[in-house]
């Protein structure tokens, strides 16, 4: 610098970023120091084999980082973290005291990212809110996603089976004209209607994006409530990114249907099952590091002939493992051109975030008008418990979702807030492998029948026979399958006034909310299904 002309009180400040961000490296190496020994706790030989001096092997640092697994958070947690798996020495020897590399050794990598930690700097939230420097939420979360690298690699498969048979086109408007005067209850849609899921399966489809609750719970760990409640709301708003073009509707279950989704690499086990037939019931539970999240939905709805709207009623819950709750309820949405046009569908109205501590969350979806310009749009602001509004959020809830210290409610978009907004969540990248259902990549993966799930319980969603037979573009057997279900699905009502009972949720009796009792997973891990019916299998009308 010196060479090229440049100032001495240049070279100081850039000197100063430099070792700023090197003190930040020593950070950020020392907390996935200590996060990876507690993930090998439970296997004590390999504490056994540090005391020793022996050397524990590249599985610390020689993690290949990917920022695709949980979208893309910002610049400089990308690069940093590519940048830093190049440079380390791939070892790292378990002793009393931590050992760090020198941070002389990265000087010539320091420059590429100055840049981006002054722009990081001005973007944060209030000092108020214990985050000084929002280069350490990056870190943050940079360890948590480096953390998921040392969990097992699932290969799921990243397309739909190729369809055995071409599928025919079939007019709404035919099978209306073809259904006057006939019982509507007994008129079944073709499966060209649906898309090879069900609705337990789209409840697992809003938990795509969990690893905003794990960091969540990891800024709730070192005392910072605003960041959590901005996680918090980031992953209320990121359910709804997956209903973005998805022109087809679930299979609705059948009572008693369940789904279980076991992702270790996610670090969540999901359960869910339909819990009652009239009113419409799903009850949901699921478990990740360091919180759960339960809830149980039904609908109501209005058919306005081009359009229908649904409004969801239930409350969902997150609790974290220090005592923190979260619950809010879902926004209303509108499904356009359902005789005519391309079909739609639009969320709007206003979220709720109710915590039981120091923070709530109030999330406005616009609606959109027909000059609407900036559709999609979500702004929202968090408050403490004397009203004090603490940060502010924007984005869209089909892209991604940002968090200020300035005052949103008089933007548009992002961009008019000119870099003084930070990244909360932004939505995965389609799949590469479209279809006619626009079925996301986590989708796809949703009803995957792999060996590993001979243990499934006859009521899995994955086992229904109409909705594999679509899957598989087996189009006759599945509309004759769809048919036959849906008979049985007609006897549902009498069973259900006749006693039925959920297998695995049970109804609060103050609330009338479901909460999940227990005892699934371990009847998985036995393959004992006793009292399970056989809900897909043949039956009597009689």
């Amino acid at each position: 610098m010196h060479q090229e002309g440049l100032n001495e009180n240049l070279i100081q400040d850039c000197e100063q970023i430099m070792l700023t961000e090197f003190s930040s490296y020593r950070k950020q190496l020392k907390l996935r120091y200590e996060d990876h020994l507690s993930l090998f706790g439970s296997n004590r030989h390999h504490f056994e084999e540090g005391r020793d001096g022996n050397i524990i092997q590249g599985a610390l640092t020689r993690n290949e980082f990917s920022s695709s697994r949980h979208g893309n958070f910002s610049e400089y947690s990308t690069t940093e973290s590519d940048d830093f798996e190049k440079q380390d020495g791939g070892e790292l020897i378990c002793e009393e005291e931590s050992t760090f590399f020198d941070a002389a050794d990265h000087f010539t990598e320091a420059n590429s990212r100055s840049s981006t930690m002054s722009s990081s700097t001005d973007c944060g939230a209030p000092s108020t809110t214990n985050i000084n420097n929002p280069a350490d939420q990056e870190i943050l979360d940079i360890q948590i996603q480096d953390s998921d690298n040392m969990l097992p690699e699932i290969q799921r498969r990243s397309r739909l089976p190729e369809p055995t048979e071409k599928e025919k086109g079939i007019s709404l408007w035919s099978i209306i004209k073809d259904s006057v005067g006939k019982d509507l209850t007994r008129v079944c849609l073709p499966v060209y209607f649906n898309e090879p899921l069900s609705s337990l399966q789209k409840c697992f489809e809003d938990l795509e994006y969990s690893y905003l609750l794990d960091q969540a719970y990891q800024y709730g760990k070192l005392g910072n409530s605003l960041m959590r409640i901005l996680k918090v709301a980031a992953f209320a708003v990121s359910g709804y990114a997956s209903s973005v073009a998805r022109p087809c509707k679930p299979f609705n279950p059948l009572l008693g249907e369940t789904y279980e989704a076991d992702f270790p690499d996610r670090r969540i086990r999901f359960f869910a099952e339909k819990v009652s037939h009239h009113p419409m019931l799903i009850a949901c539970h699921s478990e990740g590091k360091g919180w759960k999240f339960w809830g149980d939905s039904n609908v109501k709805s209005k058919f306005w002939g081009q359009s229908i709207q649904v409004d969801p009623v239930g409350v969902l819950t997150v609790e974290f493992e220090d005592g923190e709750i979260f619950q809010w309820s879902k926004v209303t949405t509108t499904i356009n051109n359902l005789i005519l046009g391309k079909l739609y569908c639009n969320h709007h109205g206003t979220m709720h975030i109710k915590g039981n501590r120091q923070y709530s969350c109030k999330l406005k979806f616009k609606e959109p008008s027909l000059l609407d310009r900036n559709p999609h749009l979500v702004q929202g602001f968090v408050e403490d418990n004397d009203g004090k509004k603490a940060s502010f959020l924007i984005g869209k809830w089909v892209e991604s979702m940002y968090y200020s210290s300035l005052d949103t409610s008089k933007v548009k978009s992002v961009d008019q807030l000119q870099g003084a907004a930070s990244l909360l969540w932004e939505k995965n990248k389609p799949s590469p492998n479209p279809t006619r259902y626009n079925l996301s990549s986590f989708a796809i993966t949703l009803n995957e029948l792999t060996p590993g799930l001979q243990k499934l319980p006859p009521t899995d969603s994955r086992l229904r026979p109409d909705q594999r037979h679509l899957e598989n573009g087996e189009y006759e057997k599945a509309n004759t399958e769809k048919l036959r279900l849906e008979r049985r699905q007609r006897m549902s009502t009498k069973l259900q006034d006749n006693g039925w009972k959920p297998r695995w949720f049970e109804q609060d009796a103050k609330d009338g909310t479901y909460h999940y009792k227990g005892g699934y997973w371990e009847a998985r891990d036995q393959g004992c299904w006793d009292g399970c019916l056989d809900i897909f299998g043949e039956f009597s009308e009689t």
